[in-house]
C-alpha cells in the first residue's frame, strides 16, 4: 500500500514538472527572442525628393548587417520642407519607442529633434551647419552622450559657388541670394555669401522665402533689379519646390547655383556642393554601429569631404550662356 501510495505522489511530481515546464517554454522562447529594432527616421524634405539620400542611408545600414524588413524596422517622417511640423513628429516618433533616432534632410531636423528626443534614445544626424557652433554636440571628437552624426560642408562652400556665377555671368554687378529665413544655418550661410560676393566686387541682394507661396514673389523682386544671377541657398523648402525655382529661373533669365546635388541634374544651371548621398550613406553606417552597440560618444562626428560639381549645359544653353573651359575641365558630371 505504501508503495502505491509513494508512486502515486511520484507520478503526480512528475506530471506537475512537465505541465509547469511545458508552460515555461513559450515564455522562455520569447524571453530569448530579441525584438525587431525601430529606426525613428526624421526629415525636413519631402519623400519624393529624399528618394536619393534614403536609399543611401539604407546602403549604409546594409554594410552593417541591417536590412528594413528582416532585421530593422524603420518609421519615417517627413516635413516636406515646412520647419515648423518637424517637432511635432520627432515628437510622434518618440512615442513609437524607437531604438535610434535619425535626423536628416535638413539641419532644422536635428535642431528641432534635439530637445525632444530623451537622452535614453540614441540620436544620428546629417546636416550641412556647424553642429558645436549650433549647440548640437559638444565637440566633433566627442559629441555627448547620445548623439553623433555627420556634418557636410555647404556655407563653407560660398566662395566657390558665387566664384562660379562670377565665371558665367562676368557682368552681373549684383548676385541675388535666395534663402528661408526660418532655417537655423540661414545667418551663417548670408555672412559668407557676403563676404564672397564682396571678395569678387559683386553686390549680394538677400531675398527671402520661409514658405512655397513666397518663392514666386522672391523671384519677381529679382528680376525688378534686373539680376541675373542667383545664388539658391541649400534648404528643403527650396529642393521640395524645385521645380517652380528652375521654371522661375527660366522665365527671367537667370543663372542659378546651388549647393544642392540634384539642383543641376534637374534643370538648374550648376551645382557645386558635398555629396549629401555620401553623407546619409555614414548615417546608414554610423546607425548601424549604434545598432550594434556601439555609443554615439565613442563615434566622432564625420566630416563629408566628397565634393561633386554638375553643369547643365542644356539649362546654359537656353540662357544663351557660353560656360568655360576651365569650368568644363572641372566638372564630375556633364548634362547635354
Amino acid at each position: 500500500m505504501t508503495n502505491r501510495r509513494q508512486g502515486y505522489r511520484i507520478d503526480r511530481r512528475a506530471l506537475i514538472s512537465l505541465v509547469v515546464g511545458a508552460t515555461a517554454w513559450p515564455l522562455a522562447g520569447r524571453a530569448q527572442q530579441k525584438a525587431t529594432p525601430v529606426i525613428g527616421y526624421l526629415s525636413q524634405r519631402s519623400p519624393v525628393d529624399s528618394a536619393s539620400i534614403v536609399a543611401a542611408f539604407r546602403q549604409g545600414l546594409r554594410e552593417q548587417g541591417f536590412v528594413e524588413g528582416q532585421n530593422v524596422a524603420i518609421e519615417s517622417r517627413f516635413a516636406e520642407g515646412q520647419i515648423d511640423r518637424l517637432p511635432a513628429l520627432a515628437s510622434d516618433l518618440v512615442r513609437h519607442r524607437v531604438t535610434v533616432f535619425v535626423a536628416t534632410g535638413g539641419t532644422g531636423s536635428v535642431v528641432n529633434a534635439r530637445p525632444v528626443v530623451p537622452d535614453t534614445i540614441p540620436i544620428v544626424f546629417a546636416m550641412g551647419g556647424d553642429p558645436v557652433k549650433l549647440g548640437i554636440v559638444a565637440s566633433l571628437a566627442r559629441p555627448g552622450d547620445n548623439i553623433t552624426g555627420v556634418a557636410f560642408l555647404l556655407s563653407e562652400l560660398a566662395p566657390k559657388q558665387v566664384e562660379l556665377l562670377h565665371q558665367l555671368v562676368p557682368k552681373a554687378a549684383v548676385i541675388g541670394f535666395l534663402v528661408d529665413p526660418n532655417d537655423p544655418v540661414t545667418e551663417s550661410d548670408t555672412k559668407n555669401a557676403l563676404a564672397a560676393a564682396n571678395l569678387l566686387g559683386h553686390e549680394l541682394v538677400v531675398v527671402k522665402a520661409s514658405n512655397a507661396s513666397e518663392i514666386a514673389p522672391a523671384f519677381a523682386a529679382l528680376a525688378q533689379q534686373n539680376i541675373t544671377a542667383v545664388f539658391v541657398n541649400a534648404d528643403p523648402l527650396f529642393n521640395v519646390n524645385f521645380a517652380e525655382i528652375r521654371d522661375l529661373a527660366a522665365r527671367y533669365g537667370m543663372a542659378t547655383v546651388s549647393s544642392w546635388e540634384g539642383f543641376a541634374t534637374e534643370g538648374g544651371l550648376i551645382s557645386y556642393g558635398t555629396s549629401i548621398d555620401e553623407a546619409n550613406r555614414l548615417v546608414g553606417v554610423y546607425t548601424g554601429r549604434v545598432l550594434r552597440g556601439e555609443k554615439p560618444a565613442d563615434l566622432p562626428v564625420q566630416q563629408s569631404t566628397k565634393f561633386k560639381l554638375v553643369v547643365n549645359l542644356k539649362t546654359a544653353k537656353s540662357l544663351g550662356l557660353t560656360i568655360p573651359p576651365s569650368v568644363l575641365g572641372l566638372a564630375d558630371e556633364v548634362i547635354e
